[in-house]
């Protein structure tokens, strides 16, 4: 026999082994699948209360829950273990916060430096979400009143964010009207200069009730509350732009459920903490009989008021999530030493100094990711939306490397990149000197 055709015959035998291979494990599967029941796929079920989830076979409709997922009944039963319903808004807030950051124009030679690289319309495409169920309706910016004598941008106004509201399609889903705003964290000079002035301030965002036990940080209120008109892009205060589209769109949308929705990183989640309070505290959330449910999503924020200030917080209704790794500094400041824990003596005795103690607003979501190997990571926002997609994530980059904190501090601050108003050095500086307080323990 030739040598081809010793080939095809040895072929065809493989073929037909494989067909009748293939023939028995059908037979077999089908088999078993006569044999045995059915599995039911659980269909979603409107409830009326998270609680119900607990039985066997039911799965919520976001839209039936959706005041519980917002911190109606402060997030009870729901953080340990942690829903699956809030770990979802969760991080698709924090997904709306880390487009500020993909968004923002840190190239010094764009016309648009320091502002959006995008238009409103193509801003979530362009950073890669594709059809969020949310139009942009303003972009807005923020202006320190601070001096810097190397700031060499003409103008102070900066993109900090944006307002966005949820189309009817995501309207439906969500069960509301949802008005979000979106901050970004600190990368510039004059906002890490704001995040260091920990003072305190009586907010007075009130003009009928100053309220002046009620304090904030001075560095967030001023940049909250500053203006600059020689700014193109800038029209009023932060707060002006905020308060007046806010309000446009609970009229716009008067008569429907709504919920108002604040999300921020670092610097950002003071900022949206105090548009919260800002908001309640003026009665604009509410309609006669009818509140509009403000909630803020805080990843990596610092204190920013008083314990006066976290009182009347609670009062106001506002509802705020703490979603913070145990070993990000910044989640620390200010206040490292006048805390919620040194206002009262014994739990009992309120000290002298308790009025200019920071505290904390909300209930916190406690992540642990990180030893401090890598101290570029316990801050960033990616790594928290990361451990929240996946909570058995395994500590990265553990390969031991040790440096100098002092020393690397000392090479960012005395480099050219510095000197001529670069943005990330401060970036990094700041990321340093966080890892130098945790080490020192405070």
């Amino acid at each position: 026999m030739a040598a081809s055709s010793l080939c095809t015959s040895k072929l065809n035998l493989s073929e037909k082994e494989r067909s009748s291979s293939i023939r028995r494990i059908s037979t077999k599967v089908t088999n078993v699948l006569v044999s045995q029941p059915m599995t039911k796929t659980v269909a979603p079920v409107a409830v009326t209360s998270l609680r119900e989830t607990k039985k066997p076979g039911i799965k919520p409709v976001l839209a039936s829950v959706w005041k519980e997922i917002q911190g109606a009944d402060d997030w009870e039963d729901l953080m340990e273990p942690l829903n699956p319903l809030l770990r979802d808004e969760i991080v698709r807030y924090g997904e709306f916060v880390s487009a500020c950051y993909k968004a923002f124009n840190l190239e010094p030679s764009s016309k648009r430096y320091l502002n959006c690289k995008y238009g409103r319309k193509n801003m979530f495409a362009e950073v890669g979400m594709e059809k969020p169920g949310y139009d942009v309706v303003k972009y807005i910016y923020a202006t320190p009143d601070i001096s810097i004598p190397m700031q060499s941008t003409a103008c102070c106004g900066r993109w900090i964010g944006y307002v966005a509201v949820s189309n009817d399609e995501e309207t439906k889903r969500l069960g509301r009207r949802d008005i979000l705003v979106s901050f970004r964290g600190t990368v510039t000079q004059s906002e890490w200069i704001a995040n260091f002035m920990s003072s305190l301030t009586p907010a007075r965002l009130d003009p009928t009730d100053a309220r002046v036990e009620v304090k904030v940080e001075s560095g967030f209120l001023n940049l909250y509350t500053s203006d600059d008109s020689t700014c193109k892009f800038s029209q009023g205060s932060c707060r002006q732009q905020l308060l007046s589209e806010i309000s446009r769109m609970i009229n716009k949308y008067k008569g429907e459920e709504m919920s108002i929705t604040l999300a921020g990183h670092s610097l950002g989640s003071s900022l949206a903490t105090l548009l919260g309070y800002d908001l309640a505290e003026l009665g604009l959330n509410r309609d006669g009989t009818n509140e509009i449910q403000i909630t803020v999503y805080s990843f990596g924020g610092p204190r920013v008021g008083n314990s006066e200030f976290k009182k009347r917080c609670e009062e106001l209704g506002v509802k705020v999530l703490r979603v913070v790794n145990v070993n990000d500094p910044v989640t620390k400041l200010p206040g490292v030493f006048l805390n919620e824990n040194s206002r009262v003596l014994g739990g009992k005795f309120e000290l002298p100094w308790s009025c200019s103690c920071y505290a904390h607003v909300g209930v916190e979501l406690a992540l642990d990711f990180f030893k401090m190997k890598n101290p570029t990571c316990v801050h960033d926002l990616d790594a928290y939306i990361g451990l929240l997609k996946c909570p058995n994530m395994e500590q990265m980059n553990e390969d031991g490397e040790t440096f100098n904190l002092f020393r690397k501090l000392m090479e960012i601050f005395s480099s050219q990149e510095f000197v001529i108003n670069h943005v990330w050095p401060w970036h990094q500086a700041a990321t340093y000197v966080g890892s130098l307080v945790q080490s020192l323990g405070i």
